[in-house]
């Protein structure tokens, strides 16, 4: 085998340690789902990866790992893992790129949006998922006593945030739920993989086991019309995002399923956390603010939102010293940060609320600030309520935090 250069390791990826007693290593997964094939690189070959630069080489690999063996290597068993990788789109390389765009072509061509986290996050088959969340609703059918224009829940799994999503769900029992029929809601979610300051939209339907939903493409053109630049018109993240799947399977159990949707994925704000200056400095991040604002007010009483949102992610999992337990010391001073800039967003304070979330580039890793930001820009007037917070252990080293809200006119 030629001495190859070897190339990059693909960005963006799953990797953990390996949760497989018998086979220790690091854990490989694919969250854009290029791939459905998982790896696990064994201990020793896991010293190799810093090589995948598009720079070194095979045999720079191997004279690596034989050196903290104590013992020569087969090159044959480093290139090996370079086959397996490069096969399953881990690499940077032109296969990769080949299956990019053959899933990306897909997923346009598709007539709907299918559900991605059934039978994972949620059960697969709509009997069985109506009763999981009778169960998680049963002691939350709260309807809300006055009018509100909108909720945010988690977008962790249910299983994991089922209270939060309760709390904010369990607003739309009853007569407060009936008002909402024949409306469009207007869906606004985390991108954890979409790119800065763009917002992904699509015109499919989305299926889930609870029947179909209807897009909105009136108001979907009108934002892909007016924000020029600032929009990924069916943008694949949504083929595989789970921000807003969650929120249409909670609105389906208390709405069925007449109702249409704008399904908006709001990308990172990286430039700002950056710079430290407001999102909307950012031309098409302003243009889009622009379009949504003029659609909002054109069609107010059409419109309800829902947010997709959790908080903080602090712990091991995402690149924290410290392992995290939910509700205990350090996260005690977490849920302070937290209710502080929940304030903030209860307020409807967005230039209060970014400066509460920009020091150091945003510490406690809010993965809901992009649309929570979106939503107050748009919405200048309004003022919310929080409903409830929580803390959850996603593992054993690492805890997400989320809230329930809800949302009215402050005029």
């Amino acid at each position: 085998m030629m001495n190859e250069q070897l190339p990059r390791l693909r960005r963006g990826l799953d990797i953990f340690p390996s949760p497989v007693p018998d086979r220790p290593g690091l854990l490989f997964r694919d969250p854009f789902r290029y791939t459905n094939e998982i790896l696990i690189i064994p201990p020793l070959l896991t010293a190799a990866l810093s090589f995948f630069d598009g720079e070194s080489t095979l045999l720079d690999a191997q004279a690596y790992v034989s050196k903290l063996a104590g013992q020569l290597i087969p090159r044959e068993i480093i290139g090996s893992m370079v086959d397996v990788m490069r096969e399953n789109g881990f690499l940077e390389t032109e296969d990769f790129e080949r299956m990019r765009a053959a899933r990306h072509a897909e997923f346009a061509a598709t007539t709907s949006r299918m559900p991605a986290h059934s039978g994972s996050g949620y059960p697969d088959k709509g009997e069985e998922l109506r009763e999981q969340l009778d169960d998680y609703l049963r002691d939350h059918r709260n309807p809300a006593p006055d009018p509100i224009i909108g909720l945010a829940a988690p977008h962790v799994s249910p299983w994991g945030g089922w209270e939060c999503y309760a709390a904010a769900y369990g607003r739309l029992s009853g007569a407060a739920g009936e008002q909402l029929k024949d409306k469009t809601i207007v869906l606004l979610g985390t991108s954890h993989y979409g790119q800065p300051e763009k917002f992904g939209l699509t015109r499919k339907p989305f299926v889930t086991p609870l029947g179909t939903l209807q897009p909105d493409t009136e108001m979907i053109d009108y934002l892909a019309s007016r924000s020029d630049g600032a929009v990924a018109m069916e943008d694949y993240c949504h083929s595989i995002e789970h921000s807003i799947e969650f929120q249409c399977v909670f609105l389906q159990q208390m709405l069925g399923n007449d109702f249409k949707i704008v399904p908006i994925l709001c990308g990172p704000f990286a430039k700002a956390l950056r710079s430290g200056e407001p999102p909307e400095r950012d031309d098409n991040v302003m243009r889009f603010f622009d379009a949504l604002g003029e659609m909002a007010e054109l069609h107010s009483s059409r419109l309800f939102w829902a947010l997709g949102v959790d908080l903080a992610h602090v712990g091991v999992r995402y690149g924290d010293e410290l392992v995290a337990r939910a509700d205990q010391d350090e996260m005690l001073e977490v849920k302070e940060e937290d209710q502080e800039r929940l304030k903030r967003v209860c307020d409807g304070d967005a230039e209060e609320f970014f400066d509460l979330v920009k020091p150091e580039q945003d510490s406690l890793k809010w993965c809901g600030f992009s649309p929570l930001y979106t939503f107050l820009s748009v919405m200048q007037n309004v003022r919310g309520e929080l409903l409830r917070y929580d803390q959850w252990n996603i593992d054993e080293e690492s805890v997400v935090s989320f809230a329930a809200m809800e949302f009215v006119n402050g005029k």
